[in-house]
Protein backbone atom coordinates (compact mmCIF):
# COMPACT_ATOMS: atom_id res chain seq x y z
CA UNK A 1 0.00 0.00 0.00
CA UNK A 2 1.20 3.24 -0.98
CA UNK A 3 2.15 6.20 1.60
CA UNK A 4 -0.59 8.77 1.01
CA UNK A 5 -0.14 12.22 0.03
CA UNK A 6 -0.02 14.78 3.47
CA UNK A 7 -2.80 16.95 4.67
CA UNK A 8 -1.21 20.05 3.79
CA UNK A 9 1.29 19.68 0.50
CA UNK A 10 -0.03 20.24 -2.61
CA UNK A 11 3.19 18.76 -4.62
CA UNK A 12 1.26 15.88 -6.19
CA UNK A 13 -1.73 17.98 -7.17
CA UNK A 14 0.35 17.38 -10.87
CA UNK A 15 1.08 15.75 -13.69
CA UNK A 16 3.46 12.59 -14.10
CA UNK A 17 5.36 14.48 -16.96
CA UNK A 18 6.20 17.57 -14.82
CA UNK A 19 8.24 15.42 -12.44
CA UNK A 20 9.89 13.51 -15.68
CA UNK A 21 10.96 16.85 -17.75
CA UNK A 22 12.68 17.67 -14.17
CA UNK A 23 14.72 14.91 -13.72
CA UNK A 24 16.00 14.93 -17.49
CA UNK A 25 16.62 19.60 -17.13
CA UNK A 26 18.59 18.81 -13.82
CA UNK A 27 20.36 16.01 -15.38
CA UNK A 28 21.91 17.77 -18.53
CA UNK A 29 21.74 21.24 -16.43
CA UNK A 30 19.41 22.76 -18.23
CA UNK A 31 17.06 22.82 -15.22
CA UNK A 32 18.85 26.04 -13.88
CA UNK A 33 18.35 28.42 -16.91
CA UNK A 34 16.38 31.34 -15.87
CA UNK A 35 12.86 30.94 -17.62
CA UNK A 36 9.65 32.73 -17.85
CA UNK A 37 5.77 30.73 -17.77
CA UNK A 38 3.35 32.56 -19.22
CA UNK A 39 -0.77 31.61 -18.37
CA UNK A 40 -2.93 33.08 -20.95
CA UNK A 41 -6.65 31.67 -22.65
CA UNK A 42 -5.92 31.59 -26.34
CA UNK A 43 -9.62 32.10 -27.30
CA UNK A 44 -12.53 32.64 -24.72
CA UNK A 45 -15.33 29.46 -24.65
CA UNK A 46 -17.89 29.83 -27.30
CA UNK A 47 -20.53 32.19 -26.88
CA UNK A 48 -18.62 34.59 -24.18
CA UNK A 49 -17.72 38.01 -24.69
CA UNK A 50 -15.24 38.23 -21.65
CA UNK A 51 -13.89 36.02 -19.14
CA UNK A 52 -13.33 36.53 -15.00
CA UNK A 53 -9.66 36.07 -13.70
CA UNK A 54 -10.36 34.28 -10.39
CA UNK A 55 -8.46 31.71 -8.52
CA UNK A 56 -4.82 33.85 -8.07
CA UNK A 57 -5.05 33.64 -4.43
CA UNK A 58 -5.79 30.07 -4.54
CA UNK A 59 -2.64 29.59 -6.64
CA UNK A 60 -0.72 31.35 -4.34
CA UNK A 61 -1.52 29.47 -1.11
CA UNK A 62 -1.12 26.27 -3.22
CA UNK A 63 2.50 27.54 -4.21
CA UNK A 64 3.16 28.11 -0.69
CA UNK A 65 2.02 24.70 0.04
CA UNK A 66 4.16 23.06 -2.70
CA UNK A 67 6.51 20.99 -0.46
CA UNK A 68 7.90 17.56 -0.68
CA UNK A 69 7.70 15.76 2.65
CA UNK A 70 8.60 12.43 3.32
CA UNK A 71 4.93 11.38 2.42
CA UNK A 72 5.33 12.59 -1.16
CA UNK A 73 9.09 11.65 -1.31
CA UNK A 74 8.03 7.96 -0.66
CA UNK A 75 5.24 7.82 -3.08
CA UNK A 76 7.60 9.09 -5.61
CA UNK A 77 10.38 6.27 -4.63
CA UNK A 78 8.32 3.58 -4.29
CA UNK A 79 6.36 3.99 -7.90
CA UNK A 80 9.68 4.87 -9.44
CA UNK A 81 8.74 8.50 -10.93
CA UNK A 82 12.26 9.68 -10.44
CA UNK A 83 15.62 8.68 -9.86
CA UNK A 84 17.71 9.10 -6.20
CA UNK A 85 18.99 12.59 -7.13
CA UNK A 86 15.76 14.34 -8.51
CA UNK A 87 14.05 13.04 -5.16
CA UNK A 88 16.85 15.08 -3.51
CA UNK A 89 16.81 17.95 -5.34
CA UNK A 90 12.81 17.40 -4.65
CA UNK A 91 13.20 17.29 -0.84
CA UNK A 92 14.20 20.77 -0.44
CA UNK A 93 11.77 22.24 -2.86
CA UNK A 94 10.78 25.74 -2.25
CA UNK A 95 9.81 28.20 -4.90
CA UNK A 96 11.54 31.22 -5.10
CA UNK A 97 10.64 32.79 -7.69
CA UNK A 98 8.94 35.54 -8.78
CA UNK A 99 5.10 36.03 -9.86
CA UNK A 100 3.15 38.79 -11.52
CA UNK A 101 -0.36 38.61 -12.90
CA UNK A 102 -3.69 39.94 -13.20
CA UNK A 103 -5.44 40.63 -9.64
CA UNK A 104 -9.41 38.57 -8.94
CA UNK A 105 -12.17 39.86 -10.65
CA UNK A 106 -9.96 41.62 -13.81
CA UNK A 107 -12.19 41.12 -16.89
CA UNK A 108 -9.23 39.14 -19.40
CA UNK A 109 -9.76 38.33 -23.53
CA UNK A 110 -7.81 35.92 -25.41
CA UNK A 111 -4.22 36.27 -25.57
CA UNK A 112 -4.13 38.82 -21.93
CA UNK A 113 -1.13 37.29 -19.91
CA UNK A 114 -3.31 36.39 -17.01
CA UNK A 115 0.01 34.87 -14.79
CA UNK A 116 3.47 35.71 -15.63
CA UNK A 117 6.04 33.37 -13.65
CA UNK A 118 9.85 33.78 -13.22
CA UNK A 119 12.62 31.59 -11.87
CA UNK A 120 14.82 28.75 -13.05
CA UNK A 121 12.94 25.93 -15.31
CA UNK A 122 13.40 23.33 -12.50
CA UNK A 123 11.18 25.36 -10.04
CA UNK A 124 8.84 26.93 -12.64
CA UNK A 125 7.79 24.12 -14.50
CA UNK A 126 6.54 21.97 -11.52
CA UNK A 127 3.74 24.76 -10.93
CA UNK A 128 2.48 24.24 -14.02
CA UNK A 129 -0.74 21.32 -13.40
CA UNK A 130 -1.56 23.24 -9.82
CA UNK A 131 -1.55 27.01 -11.37
CA UNK A 132 -3.81 25.85 -14.37
CA UNK A 133 -6.10 23.40 -12.28
CA UNK A 134 -7.04 26.15 -10.10
CA UNK A 135 -7.53 29.24 -12.75
CA UNK A 136 -9.50 26.99 -15.49
CA UNK A 137 -11.91 26.23 -12.68
CA UNK A 138 -11.92 29.35 -10.74
CA UNK A 139 -12.41 31.36 -13.85
CA UNK A 140 -15.11 29.20 -15.65
CA UNK A 141 -17.16 29.38 -12.66
CA UNK A 142 -16.97 33.12 -11.79
CA UNK A 143 -17.15 34.10 -15.60
CA UNK A 144 -20.38 32.33 -15.59
CA UNK A 145 -21.64 33.80 -12.05
CA UNK A 146 -20.86 37.31 -13.28
CA UNK A 147 -23.36 36.90 -16.52
CA UNK A 148 -25.65 35.32 -13.99
CA UNK A 149 -25.29 38.45 -11.82
CA UNK A 150 -25.51 41.27 -14.58
CA UNK A 151 -28.65 38.85 -15.78
CA UNK A 152 -30.25 39.28 -12.40
CA UNK A 153 -29.74 43.09 -12.61
CA UNK A 154 -29.26 43.78 -9.09
CA UNK A 155 -31.45 41.37 -7.33
CA UNK A 156 -29.69 38.53 -5.10
CA UNK A 157 -28.29 35.23 -6.42
CA UNK A 158 -27.12 32.32 -3.65
CA UNK A 159 -24.73 29.60 -4.68
CA UNK A 160 -26.22 26.34 -3.86
CA UNK A 161 -23.92 23.60 -6.29
CA UNK A 162 -22.47 21.68 -3.69
CA UNK A 163 -24.31 18.80 -4.57
CA UNK A 164 -23.84 18.79 -8.16
CA UNK A 165 -19.68 18.73 -8.19
CA UNK A 166 -16.89 17.39 -6.65
CA UNK A 167 -16.88 18.21 -2.32
CA UNK A 168 -13.85 20.13 -2.52
CA UNK A 169 -14.47 21.82 -6.26
CA UNK A 170 -17.68 22.82 -4.63
CA UNK A 171 -16.01 24.82 -1.61
CA UNK A 172 -13.85 26.73 -4.81
CA UNK A 173 -17.03 27.34 -6.56
CA UNK A 174 -18.63 29.19 -3.75
CA UNK A 175 -15.78 31.36 -3.65
CA UNK A 176 -15.34 32.12 -7.15
CA UNK A 177 -19.26 32.70 -7.51
CA UNK A 178 -18.97 35.38 -5.05
CA UNK A 179 -15.82 36.69 -6.46
CA UNK A 180 -18.62 37.15 -9.88
CA UNK A 181 -20.89 38.66 -7.84
CA UNK A 182 -23.46 35.99 -6.33
CA UNK A 183 -24.41 37.19 -2.88
CA UNK A 184 -24.47 34.15 -0.63
CA UNK A 185 -23.65 30.11 -0.79
CA UNK A 186 -25.34 27.57 0.79
CA UNK A 187 -21.76 25.80 1.35
CA UNK A 188 -20.97 25.77 5.01
CA UNK A 189 -17.31 25.57 4.68
CA UNK A 190 -16.85 28.43 2.03
CA UNK A 191 -18.54 30.58 4.72
CA UNK A 192 -15.78 29.24 7.53
CA UNK A 193 -12.90 29.78 4.98
CA UNK A 194 -13.85 32.49 2.98
CA UNK A 195 -16.34 34.83 5.16
CA UNK A 196 -18.87 34.37 2.76
CA UNK A 197 -22.42 34.33 4.21
CA UNK A 198 -24.33 31.37 4.03
CA UNK A 199 -27.85 30.49 3.46
CA UNK A 200 -30.08 27.56 3.58
CA UNK A 201 -34.02 26.68 4.66
CA UNK A 202 -35.11 23.71 3.79
CA UNK A 203 -35.92 20.72 1.63
CA UNK A 204 -38.81 18.44 0.18
CA UNK A 205 -37.46 16.03 2.34
CA UNK A 206 -38.54 18.26 5.54
CA UNK A 207 -41.77 19.08 4.12
CA UNK A 208 -42.76 15.22 3.24
CA UNK A 209 -41.22 14.09 6.93
CA UNK A 210 -44.10 15.92 8.05
CA UNK A 211 -48.20 14.51 8.14
CA UNK A 212 -49.13 17.67 6.36
CA UNK A 213 -47.61 20.67 4.84
CA UNK A 214 -49.01 22.81 7.47
CA UNK A 215 -47.06 20.87 10.36
CA UNK A 216 -44.13 21.35 8.09
CA UNK A 217 -44.44 24.94 7.46
CA UNK A 218 -45.43 25.49 11.67
CA UNK A 219 -42.17 23.39 13.08
CA UNK A 220 -40.12 25.34 10.80
CA UNK A 221 -41.57 28.97 11.49
CA UNK A 222 -41.43 28.07 15.35
CA UNK A 223 -37.74 27.53 15.17
CA UNK A 224 -36.65 29.84 12.26
CA UNK A 225 -39.30 32.86 12.61
CA UNK A 226 -41.56 34.16 10.57
CA UNK A 227 -39.25 35.65 8.39
CA UNK A 228 -38.04 32.51 6.75
CA UNK A 229 -38.23 31.30 3.44
CA UNK A 230 -41.15 28.23 3.62
CA UNK A 231 -41.00 26.11 0.44
CA UNK A 232 -44.27 26.08 -1.50
CA UNK A 233 -44.58 23.59 -3.82
CA UNK A 234 -44.31 19.80 -2.56
CA UNK A 235 -48.11 19.65 -3.33
CA UNK A 236 -50.06 22.54 -4.78
CA UNK A 237 -47.97 25.72 -5.50
CA UNK A 238 -51.66 28.01 -4.65
CA UNK A 239 -52.90 25.72 -1.78
CA UNK A 240 -48.84 26.29 -0.17
CA UNK A 241 -48.77 29.86 -0.23
CA UNK A 242 -52.51 30.12 1.35
CA UNK A 243 -50.99 27.58 4.38
CA UNK A 244 -48.24 29.52 4.19
CA UNK A 245 -49.29 32.98 4.91
CA UNK A 246 -51.70 31.57 7.20
CA UNK A 247 -49.10 29.92 9.64
CA UNK A 248 -46.85 32.66 9.59
CA UNK A 249 -48.55 35.75 9.19
CA UNK A 250 -48.09 38.40 6.56
CA UNK A 251 -45.24 39.48 7.78
CA UNK A 252 -43.69 36.22 6.17
CA UNK A 253 -40.66 36.41 4.84
CA UNK A 254 -40.09 34.98 1.79
CA UNK A 255 -41.19 31.73 -0.43
CA UNK A 256 -39.65 29.18 -2.47
CA UNK A 257 -40.68 27.45 -5.77
CA UNK A 258 -38.15 25.01 -7.25
CA UNK A 259 -40.38 23.59 -10.29
CA UNK A 260 -42.58 23.94 -13.22
CA UNK A 261 -42.67 27.34 -15.21
CA UNK A 262 -41.36 29.05 -12.80
CA UNK A 263 -41.70 33.00 -14.58
CA UNK A 264 -45.64 31.76 -14.68
CA UNK A 265 -45.95 30.82 -10.82
CA UNK A 266 -44.31 33.80 -9.57
CA UNK A 267 -46.62 35.83 -11.40
CA UNK A 268 -49.75 34.33 -10.05
CA UNK A 269 -47.77 33.86 -6.29
CA UNK A 270 -47.65 37.48 -6.70
CA UNK A 271 -50.91 38.00 -7.33
CA UNK A 272 -51.89 35.49 -4.56
CA UNK A 273 -49.27 36.63 -1.41
CA UNK A 274 -50.50 40.50 -2.34
CA UNK A 275 -54.24 39.30 -1.98
CA UNK A 276 -53.45 37.89 1.49
CA UNK A 277 -52.01 40.80 2.45
CA UNK A 278 -48.01 39.40 2.19
CA UNK A 279 -47.40 42.51 0.10
CA UNK A 280 -43.84 42.41 1.72
CA UNK A 281 -43.02 38.63 1.19
CA UNK A 282 -40.30 37.73 -1.36
CA UNK A 283 -40.38 35.29 -3.89
CA UNK A 284 -37.42 32.86 -4.47
CA UNK A 285 -36.76 30.82 -7.41
CA UNK A 286 -34.45 27.90 -8.33
CA UNK A 287 -34.51 24.86 -10.36
CA UNK A 288 -31.69 24.32 -13.02
CA UNK A 289 -31.60 28.17 -13.61
CA UNK A 290 -28.52 29.27 -15.80
CA UNK A 291 -28.21 32.89 -17.40
CA UNK A 292 -30.37 33.30 -20.08
CA UNK A 293 -33.05 31.31 -17.98
CA UNK A 294 -32.61 34.25 -15.09
CA UNK A 295 -32.20 37.07 -18.14
CA UNK A 296 -36.13 35.70 -19.32
CA UNK A 297 -37.10 35.89 -16.01
CA UNK A 298 -36.18 40.03 -15.57
CA UNK A 299 -39.73 41.27 -15.91
CA UNK A 300 -41.00 38.79 -13.56
CA UNK A 301 -41.79 39.67 -10.27
CA UNK A 302 -38.97 37.32 -8.63
CA UNK A 303 -36.99 38.91 -5.46
CA UNK A 304 -34.03 36.08 -5.42
CA UNK A 305 -32.42 33.33 -7.43
CA UNK A 306 -31.27 30.46 -6.31
CA UNK A 307 -28.61 28.68 -8.56
CA UNK A 308 -26.86 25.29 -8.82
CA UNK A 309 -25.40 22.80 -11.28
CA UNK A 310 -24.80 26.09 -14.15
CA UNK A 311 -22.79 27.57 -11.97
CA UNK A 312 -20.72 24.91 -10.58
CA UNK A 313 -19.99 23.67 -14.16
CA UNK A 314 -19.30 27.30 -15.76
CA UNK A 315 -22.39 26.70 -17.15
CA UNK A 316 -21.34 25.30 -20.51
CA UNK A 317 -17.74 25.90 -20.35
CA UNK A 318 -16.26 23.96 -17.61
CA UNK A 319 -12.60 25.50 -18.16
CA UNK A 320 -11.30 28.83 -19.36
CA UNK A 321 -9.15 27.00 -21.45
CA UNK A 322 -5.79 28.44 -20.43
CA UNK A 323 -2.21 27.20 -21.02
CA UNK A 324 1.07 27.53 -19.14
CA UNK A 325 3.86 28.01 -21.84
CA UNK A 326 7.22 28.55 -21.60
CA UNK A 327 7.66 32.12 -23.17
CA UNK A 328 11.43 32.94 -22.54
CA UNK A 329 15.10 31.17 -21.80
CA UNK A 330 17.70 33.32 -20.45
CA UNK A 331 16.21 36.22 -21.19
CA UNK A 332 15.42 35.30 -24.72
CA UNK A 333 12.10 35.05 -26.70
CA UNK A 334 10.95 31.01 -27.56
CA UNK A 335 7.71 30.51 -28.88
CA UNK A 336 5.58 27.26 -30.05
CA UNK A 337 4.64 27.47 -33.78
CA UNK A 338 2.91 24.88 -34.24
CA UNK A 339 -0.40 25.76 -37.07
CA UNK A 340 -3.14 25.33 -33.99
CA UNK A 341 -1.31 26.14 -30.71
CA UNK A 342 1.19 29.13 -31.67
CA UNK A 343 2.40 30.72 -28.69
CA UNK A 344 3.89 34.64 -28.93
CA UNK A 345 7.42 34.58 -27.22
CA UNK A 346 8.80 37.14 -24.49
CA UNK A 347 7.77 38.07 -21.31
CA UNK A 348 4.75 39.99 -21.62
CA UNK A 349 2.40 42.91 -19.49
CA UNK A 350 -0.63 44.45 -20.52
CA UNK A 351 -2.89 47.36 -20.52
CA UNK A 352 -6.47 48.52 -21.27
CA UNK A 353 -7.12 51.60 -23.10
CA UNK A 354 -10.28 53.66 -22.49
CA UNK A 355 -12.25 56.39 -23.77
CA UNK A 356 -12.20 59.89 -21.56
CA UNK A 357 -15.75 58.34 -20.73
CA UNK A 358 -14.36 55.41 -19.09
CA UNK A 359 -15.25 53.08 -21.54
CA UNK A 360 -12.56 50.22 -22.57
CA UNK A 361 -11.44 50.48 -25.82
CA UNK A 362 -8.66 47.87 -26.08
CA UNK A 363 -6.36 45.41 -24.60
CA UNK A 364 -3.01 45.88 -25.28
CA UNK A 365 -0.51 43.41 -24.80
CA UNK A 366 3.08 43.74 -25.08
CA UNK A 367 6.27 42.88 -24.67
CA UNK A 368 7.93 43.99 -21.11
CA UNK A 369 11.29 45.52 -22.42
CA UNK A 370 9.29 47.70 -24.80
CA UNK A 371 6.69 48.98 -23.53
CA UNK A 372 4.38 51.47 -25.08
CA UNK A 373 3.46 54.95 -24.59
CA UNK A 374 0.84 55.00 -21.39
CA UNK A 375 -2.40 57.37 -21.89
CA UNK A 376 -3.92 59.46 -19.13
CA UNK A 377 -7.37 56.60 -19.56
CA UNK A 378 -4.81 53.51 -19.79
CA UNK A 379 -4.71 50.87 -16.78
CA UNK A 380 -2.23 48.47 -16.32
CA UNK A 381 -3.72 45.17 -15.40
CA UNK A 382 -0.59 43.36 -14.03
CA UNK A 383 0.29 43.66 -10.26
CA UNK A 384 3.55 41.72 -8.10
CA UNK A 385 2.27 38.88 -6.56
CA UNK A 386 5.40 37.08 -5.37
CA UNK A 387 8.99 38.45 -4.97
CA UNK A 388 11.63 35.64 -4.25
CA UNK A 389 8.79 33.27 -3.83
CA UNK A 390 7.24 35.29 -0.65
CA UNK A 391 3.80 37.04 -0.83
CA UNK A 392 3.34 40.90 -1.72
CA UNK A 393 2.42 42.55 0.89
CA UNK A 394 -1.13 43.76 0.91
CA UNK A 395 -2.76 42.20 -1.75
CA UNK A 396 -6.22 42.17 -2.73
CA UNK A 397 -8.58 40.60 -0.85
CA UNK A 398 -11.69 38.32 -1.89
CA UNK A 399 -13.76 41.23 -1.20
CA UNK A 400 -11.16 43.88 -3.51
CA UNK A 401 -12.14 41.30 -6.25
CA UNK A 402 -16.16 41.58 -6.06
CA UNK A 403 -15.43 45.72 -6.55
CA UNK A 404 -12.78 45.64 -8.97
CA UNK A 405 -14.97 43.22 -11.48
CA UNK A 406 -18.54 45.99 -10.52
CA UNK A 407 -16.27 48.42 -12.16
CA UNK A 408 -14.71 46.53 -14.92
CA UNK A 409 -18.21 45.15 -16.68
CA UNK A 410 -19.46 48.70 -16.10
CA UNK A 411 -16.59 49.71 -18.15
CA UNK A 412 -17.33 47.33 -21.36
CA UNK A 413 -19.45 48.68 -24.22
CA UNK A 414 -22.70 47.56 -24.13
CA UNK A 415 -22.56 44.92 -26.70
CA UNK A 416 -19.84 43.32 -24.44
CA UNK A 417 -22.16 42.51 -22.29
CA UNK A 418 -24.65 40.46 -23.78
CA UNK A 419 -25.33 36.70 -23.23
CA UNK A 420 -25.62 35.78 -27.30
CA UNK A 421 -22.72 34.60 -29.02
CA UNK A 422 -20.19 37.51 -30.90
CA UNK A 423 -16.66 39.10 -30.83
CA UNK A 424 -15.04 39.69 -27.38
CA UNK A 425 -16.08 42.82 -25.56
CA UNK A 426 -12.73 44.52 -26.85
CA UNK A 427 -9.91 43.33 -29.15
CA UNK A 428 -6.75 42.52 -27.81
CA UNK A 429 -3.88 44.19 -29.19
CA UNK A 430 0.27 43.06 -29.67
CA UNK A 431 2.57 45.23 -30.02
Amino acid sequence: MSTSASDTSTALFTDHYELTMLGSALSDGTGERDCVFEVFARRLPSGRRYGVVAGTARVLDAIADFRFTEAELEQLRATAVVDAETLDWLSGYRFTGDVDGYPEGELYFPGSPILTVRGSFAECVLLETIALSILNHDSAVASAAARMSGAANGRPIIEMGGRRTHEQAAVAAARAAYLGGFATTSNLEAGRRYGISTRGTVAHAFMLLHDTEEAAFRAQVEKLGADTTLLVDTYDITAGIETAVRVAGPELGAIRIDSGDVGVLARKAREQLDMLGAKDTRIVVSGDLDEHAIAALRAEPVDAYGVGTSVVTGSGAPTAGMVYKLVEVGGRPVAKRSEHKASRGGRKAALRRHKPTGTALEEVVYPTANPPQVGPYDRDLHIPLLRGGQPVPDLPTLEDGRQRLRRALVSLPWEGLKLSSGDPAIPTTFT
